[in-house]
């Protein structure tokens, strides 16, 4: 394994595991801080409980959070230090920010934790709020730095060098917008449905059960609300990637040759060698359609640069495919369930229905996963896109496997001891619904 290839993977490996804890800081605090508003609104203990109950959850996500993004934030300087050689004074502002809004998220989960009996409730709630707002913030605040990444801006490169640095423009360059609201909603798709998926299944055991029932519903309001935006982002970020990255949007549906117009490619295995995709559903025009708002017009395909400009075609078809095919998935049961709501809520806890939402618990964290790795293994073979390759920017220091394989072994562990905290505490909250008074 080389350095290059080996600091690809700790990069893969680290962000991988830091991006589900990033996408629940982002959205527990919120589903936490809407049932401590209905418990205001009703006064019905059962909300109480489950804002108690999610705050423990996010308070351990949230240190193991602090930790693995800690790691990257290292790494980036350790593994790629010609890229934050130049890149560190034009993205500096984003990183800055996302510390601000990330301390400022400690001190108030902190209130929120240890205020109850201590405050007015209303402040308490308020204390939830700002968790909910500086853990959203922070995500975007890091999304906007990756999409200078894939959109460099705020800068002039002359003779191997970044010259009249604006570090307001890089921060909002063109990309950050699809991508910071692309990213939000699919912590909120993630997220929701994974703690839905969660008490769903507690809920197979004892349908009866007002604190899971209360609890599913809570979480697919704000899952079902994202899953059904997200294709609307998922075609305003298709889009701007057409205009700047179309040798992604071409790798994305392993376009190997110019069309005019393109069709739309469906599954199927790219093969380099034929230049072609095996065992794929061709909708035609479809993709220029898409791509450009024109059934006619003509999209780039991998033709259109040399064969080192191109990037991995079949890990970003891949990915892509299954981003897009577990997202249609999550949108359909979501408008399931808000059909359901509306007319057929003795469905909602059918064992059936149940089942559906216990299945698709993992599901947006798997779709989190194969976007980043669109985004990540799209751009290849830029880590600057269009400015500075990849190779050219990994650390000159012999070795990196090695850390490569510290690091996948401390996360490794990590995570078998974020699955036992975790089972302990969906243990206690069955406990602790045993022992709360309902209402």
């Amino acid at each position: 394994m080389d350095d290059l290839i080996a600091g690809r993977l700790q990069m893969a490996i680290s962000l991988g595991f830091h991006i589900v804890f990033a996408c629940i800081g982002m959205t527990l605090p919120v589903l936490m801080a809407f049932s401590e508003w209905r418990w205001l609104k009703t006064g019905k203990q059962v909300y109480l409980d489950i804002t108690k109950a999610w705050s423990k959850g996010a308070a351990i996500f949230f240190a193991v959070g602090a930790v693995s993004g800690t790691v990257l934030s290292f790494e980036l300087g350790l593994l790629w230090p010609e890229f934050m050689k130049h890149a560190g004074a034009i993205i500096g502002m984003p990183f800055s920010w996302e510390g601000t809004a990330f301390f400022i998220e400690a001190i108030a989960l902190g209130v929120f934790l240890y205020g109850w009996n201590r405050l007015n409730k209303w402040v308490h709630w308020l204390s939830g709020i700002l968790v909910s707002v500086s853990g959203i913030l922070s995500g975007i605040f890091v999304v906007s730095a990756n999409a200078w990444m894939n959109s460099p801006a705020g800068f002039d490169w002359v003779n191997g060098k970044a010259i009249n640095i604006d570090p307001v423009r890089a921060m909002f360059n063109d990309a950050w917008r699809s991508q910071a609201i692309h990213m939000t909603l699919a912590a909120f798709i993630s997220t929701a449905f994974a703690v839905a998926g969660v008490h769903a299944w507690l809920l197979l055991k004892n349908r009866s059960r007002l604190f899971h029932q209360q609890a599913v519903k809570t979480a697919l309001i704000f899952g079902s609300v994202a899953a059904l935006l997200q294709p609307l982002s998922g075609d305003f970020s298709a889009k701007d990637v057409a205009k700047r990255q179309p040798m992604k949007l071409a790798a994305m549906e392993a376009l190997y040759k110019t069309s005019k117009p393109a069709d739309l490619v469906v599954g199927g295995l790219p093969s380099d060698d034929e230049q072609r995709v095996n065992y794929a559903i061709h909708i035609p025009k479809g993709l220029s359609f898409l791509a450009k708002g024109d059934w006619n017009a003509e999209v780039d395909g991998l033709d259109k640069v040399s064969s080192e400009d191109r990037p991995p075609v079949l890990v970003t078809h891949i990915s892509f495919q299954l981003m897009v095919m577990i997202g249609f998935f999550l949108a359909f049961v979501a408008l399931l369930y808000l059909v359901f709501s509306i007319g057929w809520r003795r469905v909602l806890m059918q064992k059936w229905w149940l089942g559906v939402i216990a299945f698709a618990t993992p599901l947006g964290f798997l779709a989190v996963e194969a976007g980043w790795t669109v985004t990540e293994t799209g751009r290849q073979p830029w880590i600057i896109y269009g400015i500075m390759r990849t190779k050219d920017a990994v650390s000159s220091m012999p070795g990196l496997r090695y850390s490569f394989m510290v690091v996948t072994i401390v996360y490794v562990l990590l995570s078998l001891t974020i699955v036992w905290l975790m089972r302990r505490q969906i243990n206690t909250i069955d406990e602790f619904y045993l022992t709360a008074k309902t209402s």
